[in-house]
């Protein structure tokens, strides 16, 4: 009975409904089928012990709690209505007209996004463009990839060769899944083969070490075609997740509105939720920095210093990753959004990244060249970690953390005296 008393203290007075106004409230009808299941109905009497207590004051509460319960509820249910309604005025025939895709390298990442595309349509032919001889054999006759995600079974429309020609005659659409540092070269060994109007789907994410360029500058200069379709596809996703259907969202962005639509129809499904986006620099730096500021989350983990320090230095790499994209001319809400800071999340504080690992293994003590010897997949935050000081430096942004990994990985700063260095940085100050 106190309790209930102190609580009316702090909780501004409800009036007691009027019975007409109750009998006036109309409960919606339900909008799917098992609606009712689903939504459990109000109860007429509440059956908490404090309120058989509250006297006087336990029916107003007992009525502000169902009040609020069905406003939760109503808001619910106009949400499933909007979005059934928003999917049959969208639906597409982008799938149905697709006859085929081709994906370029196969990677795990690159394997993951060929078996979803080719579960969506059972006779959508989907060809995997690779170097290694005993992988195509193991595709083709077993539909595994025996060198990743080789516990997975593919679907049987997966067709793997390594031969251009043949996986991109009649292709609608390509993904492009060659790590960064050598895409420029594979891409100029295949030009020939390419449709000048193919759309090339780019799951890369870096910065080409010499000339710093992302992979929407990197396709079309390599392919000799500066008006090839280009969209880059990103956001918070391991392929391993995806192969399993785990629910995933990730964005689409382009400077064609259009195309971006038709990638989203493409690879939208029940377990892969596709935003679009024209902000196609902030989706590649973003993509491009998270690598290198998760080495650093890696380094804080590995020498064992603290959740302190963990969200002191996240915070921070998200700030400069903010401060040199919005230079560069991308837009804060990007940066901000699943592309970058849901990347950011998951690339830094989930074991299964690469990147992570890595500087994980630098902050235990290990050698880099040890390291990298014993991965084998790409890890890009190494490679891109120079380009994005040289970034830095041409648009005038300062980035310690970052800046401090590039030194880790060249060498030339031990993670120790990194962090020393890092705490000594003049004290900020935030007044306007």
């Amino acid at each position: 009975m106190a309790a209930a008393a102190g609580a009316t203290t702090f909780l501004p007075p409800i009036p007691t409904p009027r019975p007409r106004l109750a009998a006036a409230i109309r409960r919606p009808p339900p909008i799917f089928t098992g609606a009712a299941a689903a939504v459990p109905p109000l109860e007429d009497e509440d059956s908490s012990d404090d309120d058989d207590a509250g006297g006087e004051d336990a029916a107003p509460r007992r009525s502000g709690r169902k009040d609020r319960r069905r406003a939760v509820r109503i808001a619910w249910e106009k949400l499933v209505r909007w979005s059934r309604s928003w999917r049959r005025r969208n639906r597409s025939d982008v799938l149905e007209t697709t006859r085929k895709v081709v994906v370029l390298g196969g990677g795990s990442f690159g394997t993951a996004m060929a078996a979803h595309v080719a579960a969506k349509k059972a006779d959508l032919e989907v060809s995997m463009l690779l170097r290694d001889d005993l992988v195509c054999r193991s595709i083709n006759h077993s539909h595994i990839n025996c060198k990743y995600l080789a516990e997975h079974r593919l679907p049987e429309n997966i067709v793997a060769t390594t031969s251009a020609a043949d996986a991109l005659a009649g292709a609608d659409f390509c993904f492009h899944a060659v790590p960064v540092q050598f895409s420029s070269s594979f891409l100029e060994s295949i030009s020939t083969h390419v449709d000048p109007k193919l759309p090339f789907i780019s799951l890369s994410k870096g910065l080409e070490l010499n000339t710093l360029r992302t992979m929407s500058k990197i396709i079309p200069r390599a392919l000799g075609n500066r008006r090839q379709p280009f969209i880059v596809l990103s956001g918070p996703s391991f392929a391993v997740e995806l192969m399993n259907k785990l629910p995933t969202a990730m964005v689409v962005a382009s400077k064609d509105k259009k195309l971006a639509s038709a990638v989203q129809q493409l690879l939208a499904s029940p377990n892969l939720r596709i935003s679009t986006s024209s902000d196609v620099t902030g989706v590649e730096i973003a993509g491009a920095l998270k690598n290198v500021l998760a080495i650093a989350a890696g380094i804080v983990e590995g020498m064992n210093l603290g959740n302190n320090c963990m969200a002191a230095l996240v915070a921070q790499g998200c700030s400069e990753i903010r401060w040199l994209g919005t230079k560069m001319g991308a837009k804060p809400t990007t940066l901000s959004g699943l592309s970058g800071s849901g990347d950011i999340m998951l690339t830094c504080f989930v074991n299964l990244s690469r990147n992570r690992n890595v500087g994980l293994r630098l902050g235990s003590g290990e050698k880099l060249d040890q390291i990298m010897s014993s991965m084998n997949q790409v890890a890009e935050g190494v490679s891109t970690a120079g380009a994005v000081i040289a970034l830095a430096q041409k648009y005038n942004v300062k980035m310690p953390v970052l800046t401090a990994v590039a030194r880790i990985i060249d060498n030339e700063l031990t993670p120790k005296k990194a962090v020393m260095e890092l705490m000594n940085l003049p004290q900020v100050n935030h007044f306007i």
